[in-house]
């Protein structure tokens, strides 16, 4: 993990564009429609969402769409060094339900010379904590589970080769969470796509992960009695690093593994007037 790690920040052999950027909106790549096609100058640069990204270097943005079914709209972007590309791909993924593209990530990339792209993987929600989109749609299923990925690595690709006039001769995939969850899934069904991997905290076990988060949701939120306020939190924190941060031998703030910790919430008990430093009896139940 380390080794690729430091893999993706080494730059190779600077390589600059052969392609004017603006051309590649006429790009013919398969399903793909491109929507934009701009130079972006070194400075700023304003994402959809709102917030601003500083201290970008001179990029090409392209935009635009893969419909590989007739209920698909999988937008992608894909960032290029206008110089001093390093010669390889480093796709992005998204966190929770996606539903946005990931310019965070796409800055990062960039900045450390990569051709990079990310993609909402095929339905729009800002907050990327609702599923409502999947509803009556099996492809946007389809897409968010496992196309969409690949499908914007195969487009990214196409446009690099577009605007170098060579492909990349390395191509890595970075993100984690439901990111991670990507990367197994690309790793898995598509191993030719990147040279390298790296799928961080994967929420792959999605079944068990959501019926978790209702089996939760149900505990805290059934009753209102039951419900832990967020500023009991600390309080938690801290009873359960008490019982179980030295049991890895280290006492440094870290549980070490959350399933050898045998803390008990009812150490937390109110003895008298409920506040922020103890828990309710139904709370303790909850919890």
């Amino acid at each position: 993990m380390k080794k690729l790690t430091s893999l993706l920040f080494i730059a190779g052999c600077a390589m600059a564009a052969t392609q004017n950027c603006e051309d590649l909106a006429h790009l013919n790549i398969s399903h793909t429609s491109i929507t934009a096609a701009e130079s972006k100058p070194a400075g700023d640069f304003n994402t959809p969402q709102g917030p601003a990204i500083h201290n970008l270097p001179a990029f090409c943005r392209v935009a635009g769409s893969i419909k590989p079914s007739s209920d698909s709209d999988i937008r992608f972007e894909v960032w290029l060094p206008a110089s001093g590309w390093n010669g390889k791909f480093q796709g992005i993924g998204n966190g929770g339900y996606a539903g946005t593209i990931g310019y965070t990530g796409l800055a990062n990339a960039v900045t450390h010379g990569y051709a990079t792209a990310s993609t909402d993987t095929g339905h729009s929600e800002a907050a990327g904590v609702t599923a409502a989109w999947a509803l009556h749609h099996k492809e946007k299923i389809t897409d968010f589970g496992y196309r969409a990925i690949h499908e914007t690595a195969v487009t990214a690709k196409a446009v690099i080769h577009a605007f170098y006039g060579q492909d990349a001769k390395r191509s890595y995939f970075n993100s984690c969470s439901n990111g991670g969850r990507q990367a197994l899934m690309e790793a898995q069904r598509f191993p030719g796509d990147y040279d390298g991997i790296i799928a961080g905290a994967p929420a792959n076990y999605w079944t068990h992960l959501l019926s978790t988060a209702v089996y939760d949701s149900k505990a805290l939120l059934s009753e209102q009695a039951s419900y832990i306020p967020a500023e009991k939190l600390p309080a938690i924190e801290a009873a359960a690093l008490a019982a179980c941060d030295a049991n890895d031998g280290v006492k440094d703030g870290v549980i070490e593994d959350p399933r050898q910790c045998k803390f008990d919430p009812a150490v937390l008990l109110c003895t008298g007037h409920e506040n922020k430093s103890c828990l309710t009896q139904h709370q303790i139940a909850a919890l």
